[in-house]
């Protein structure tokens, strides 16, 4: 009897990124596997964007200064991850995350071509 393929695939995880994963996906209601993937997405428009890890990481770090600036709350984010996830949203909403992104790229694209000529 022959199985039909599917299209998913099994690969192994570091338990403290599970547990992570398992973490931020309860207030989004996602499964793990789902939060996994969401931030495979992410990773992958970083990427695609231009963006290294420590620019993507310093551009967020700079969101979330302001953000709270802007927005004082009382309540601390239970993690790192649901910080994370309130800045991006945050920022996502006023579309200020995606300026910067564009910015960013300019900025390193303009940085290449000086390397270069």
């Amino acid at each position: 009897m022959a199985s039909s393929p599917t299209s998913f695939a099994s690969v192994k995880l570091p338990a403290e990124l599970v547990q992570q994963a398992r973490e931020a996906a309860q207030p989004m209601r996602r499964s793990v596997a789902g939060q996994v993937e969401y931030w495979a997405t992410l990773g992958r428009i970083v990427e695609h964007s231009g963006l290294t890890a420590q620019e993507a990481q310093t551009a967020i770090a700079g969101y979330e200064i302001a953000a709270r600036r802007a927005r004082p709350s009382a309540d601390k984010p239970a993690s790192q991850a649901d910080a994370l996830l309130a800045q991006f949203m945050a920022v996502e909403n006023d579309a200020s995350l995606a300026q910067r992104v564009r910015e960013v790229v300019a900025s390193n694209r303009s940085k290449a071509g000086q390397r270069v000529a």
